[in-house]
């Protein structure tokens, strides 16, 4: 068992992620090379000062531009949107792992006879007029349609026979414009050995080793407890979650970290035992000041980030404003291997103005001129990332 003091964990953590010393990542390659360490990234479309997936990326990948992603989500076709923890972007090669929700999806249908001739109209439609969304096609129809296999649901006829083509994996996402999503025939887009390949892992304790494994590398350290970083994985139960632990442990695909100060023990990827190495011979790495993404993979168990970090964070979009303790949409803020407060940040686009509506510190954090400045160097990144020429701190 591997022993690790609680900075050395939060170091680890922070060095896989590419947060901590110099960038790991660059440009698209950066982005490619991210996406599959982390299995999947968190898709959300709310955009005060950029989407998750765009944050996520912009406090990883050096170099990195909104139109960079979508290069390689629309052009390259390296990466694809569906449904992994949530709404998700994964690596294309990954597609063939989540046939079993397709094959749902298309059960499910069955629950609605009403879209067989809706899907044959967007079939037709797309034939001649390419890829459409859901303004693009008024279909008639009264009923209420819920997904197999993420949250959608609603009684828009157009958007629902969009949603559930997509679910079933005859459609995808052909771009985005804004938060409007358009769909294109899957055929034309993803490499045939890809698109109809078998499932891989028909054995349900394989398939959840393999979803277990990729959630472990997605944020670095997790415990076996009850956790929002298991969503989406289905029949991973207690007992379940338990055996497949076992397993990984007994074919040594996953090692045990004991933490100090922490009563659960925490388990890394094998392939990272060499990160942990770096931790241990180089106790000092070089800190940077980053804004962290409300749905960002580090963020994905906030009991466990509470437990490393001292930071009790909550996303509280959903958080009627009466309650709020911070702001509508707030932002995580890591400098070195600490959180040392939240910002809330908005992109004035048509005024091309950052504005910083308020930074809370931590209670502990002593503003140095060091902090201010990489404070500073990190508000400068976000505002080009953003295009913006102005920054006001209100």
């Amino acid at each position: 068992m591997i022993q690790l003091t609680n900075r050395q964990a939060r170091q680890f953590l922070l060095l896989k992620h590419g947060l901590l010393g110099d960038y790991r990542f660059e440009e698209k390659q950066g982005i490619l090379d991210f996406a599959r360490q982390v299995g999947c990234i968190q898709y959300d479309p709310i955009d005060v000062c950029g989407k998750n997936a765009e944050l996520v990326l912009q406090s990883r990948i050096k170099g990195f531009t909104k139109d960079m992603l979508a290069e390689v989500l629309y052009e390259d076709r390296s990466l694809v949107d569906y449904p992994d923890k949530n709404l998700a972007i994964i690596p294309v090669e990954d597609w063939p792992y989540f046939e079993r929700y397709r094959e749902a999806a298309r059960q499910h249908a069955e629950r609605y006879p009403e879209m067989v001739a809706l899907a044959e109209q967007v079939r037709t439609h797309i034939q001649h007029h390419g890829a459409i969304s859901s303004d693009d096609l008024k279909l008639e129809g009264d009923f209420a349609w819920r997904s197999a296999i993420h949250w959608s649901s609603g009684n828009n006829s157009s958007r629902s026979v969009l949603e559930q083509m997509y679910s079933t994996g005859e459609l995808i996402i052909h771009r985005k414009k804004g938060t409007r999503k358009y769909y294109d025939i899957a055929t034309q887009y993803i490499q045939p050995d890809l698109l109809n390949a078998p499932e891989p892992l028909e054995d349900e304790l394989e398939h959840h080793k393999w979803r277990v494994l990729r959630r472990i590398g997605a944020v670095g350290l997790l415990w076996n407890r009850a956790s929002d970083a298991w969503l989406n994985i289905w029949g991973l139960k207690a007992a379940q979650r338990n055996e497949v632990f076992r397993e990984l442990l007994l074919e040594k695909r996953i090692a045990a970290v004991a933490v100090e100060q922490m009563k659960d023990l925490l388990y890394c990827l094998v392939e990272d035992l060499p990160l942990i190495e770096t931790v241990l011979t180089n106790p000092e790495p070089g800190w940077r000041c980053e804004l962290i993404a409300p749905l960002d993979n580090l963020m994905w168990d906030r009991k466990l980030i509470n437990q490393l970090f001292a930071f009790d964070y909550t996303w509280e979009i959903y958080t009627p404003a009466v309650k709020r303790k911070f702001g509508y949409y707030v932002l995580p803020l890591l400098y070195g291997d600490h959180f040392i407060g939240r910002a809330e940040i908005i992109a004035e686009r048509k005024t091309s103005t950052l504005l910083v509506k308020n930074i809370w510190y931590e209670h502990d954090v002593k503003q140095t001129v060091e902090l201010r400045t990489a404070l500073n160097q990190c508000l400068q990144k976000f505002a080009l990332f953003h295009g913006c020429e102005t920054i006001v701190m209100e």
